[in-house]
């Protein structure tokens, strides 16, 4: 059957002396522009679905291991409060302690200083610090200027040379006299205070701690670190 002829296009009215011009229509848009937006939130709507596929992905990628809750010095056994638990993505070049390893590390003191924020690795920690826990322990409060600046660190041999007592006024065949002076191993050593005051905890023989105390709390005691093996 022959398809109907399309309607011939209505005249426009005209004023007298002008001539008529036909109107002619147009296909509505309204519904292309709704298949637009409904395509349009389509696409939307598979991109949110990806990203939150991606998110549940990534969060099942992330590990709960220890991190350091506050500054620990070297040597100190670690307690309850001073671990945490985060959460970070599994990386291969990390290696830090599982959280669910908590438990079998209190107790143990770490081989360095370890510092808020950070996070716990097994080589942080040993079976014993290897800075003189077979020794005697003796703190020594050293003031500035009774040893090297900024300088020593845990591990670091150190001569504790005993220093005159305040108004002592040896003979001159005292001062041509070598110093007494104890060896000893840095275990740890405090931040310094207001007046540039450090605690250096010292690892000595069971047969210098109790002399080596008694000189400290003297405040006789100066520190000479000793060269470091290559």
């Amino acid at each position: 059957m022959d398809s109907p002829a399309a309607a011939p296009p209505v005249p426009r009215p005209t004023s007298p002396g002008r001539p008529a011009v036909p109107i002619t229509t147009t296909a509505p848009v309204k519904r292309e522009r709704r298949w637009s937006v409904a395509a349009l939130c389509i696409v939307l709507a598979v991109i949110a679905g990806l990203g939150a596929a991606t998110a549940v992905t990534s969060a099942g990628d992330r590990a709960q291991v220890l991190a350091i809750a506050r500054d620990v010095p070297a040597g100190q056994m670690l307690t309850d409060g001073d671990l945490t638990v985060a959460e970070v993505s599994a990386d291969a070049a990390l290696s830090p302690v599982p959280a669910s390893d908590k438990a079998s590390v209190m107790g143990k003191r770490p081989a360095v200083d370890l510092r808020k924020g950070g996070l716990l690795t097994t080589s942080q920690l040993a079976g014993g610090t290897g800075l003189g826990d077979d020794k005697q322990q003796v703190g020594v409060q050293v003031k500035r200027g009774q040893a090297p600046a900024g300088t020593l660190a845990p591990g670091d041999k150190v001569l504790a040379v005993t220093t005159p007592a305040q108004g002592e006024q040896p003979s001159s065949k005292e001062a041509e006299a070598p110093p007494s002076t104890t060896d000893a191993v840095v275990v740890s050593v405090s931040r310094p205070d207001a007046s540039g005051t450090v605690v250096v905890n010292l690892a000595v023989s069971k047969s210098s701690g109790p002399l080596l105390a008694t000189r400290a709390s003297q405040g006789r005691i100066a520190l000479v670190r000793e060269p470091r093996s290559n």
